[in-house]
């Protein structure tokens, strides 16, 4: 599957479009992340644990994402985009999405 995040894919032609296709996790926060994001905030620096949550889920969005597209039958998809949501205290959605297609 090619992902990418322009509008098109260099050297193929789009032949098929099906559409939008999303993949998407809802994370919460871990007690033990909090404590260490604490220490941090008073010492500076990068907070680890929640970059590696975010790293978790932005995959798993790409994955389900990807999963979808081949439902459809694409090869590819297109404007790949990812955003983020609170639904609630100490927790966030990642969504990915982008344009499935056939190409050739």
């Amino acid at each position: 599957m090619i992902l990418t995040n322009i509008e098109s894919i260099p050297s193929k032609n789009i032949v098929e479009h099906y559409g939008l296709v999303q993949g998407s996790t809802i994370r919460a926060k871990h007690v033990g992340r909090d404590l260490m994001a604490g220490l941090k905030n008073i010492v500076g620096g990068e907070l680890k644990g929640y970059t590696e949550l975010m790293k978790e889920a932005r995959q798993q969005a790409t994955d389900r994402m990807v999963e979808q597209a081949q439902e459809l039958g694409a090869n590819a998809i297109i404007n790949v985009r990812f955003t983020t949501t609170s639904v609630s205290q100490g927790a966030a959605e990642m969504l990915a999405y982008g344009t499935a297609v056939r190409c050739e």
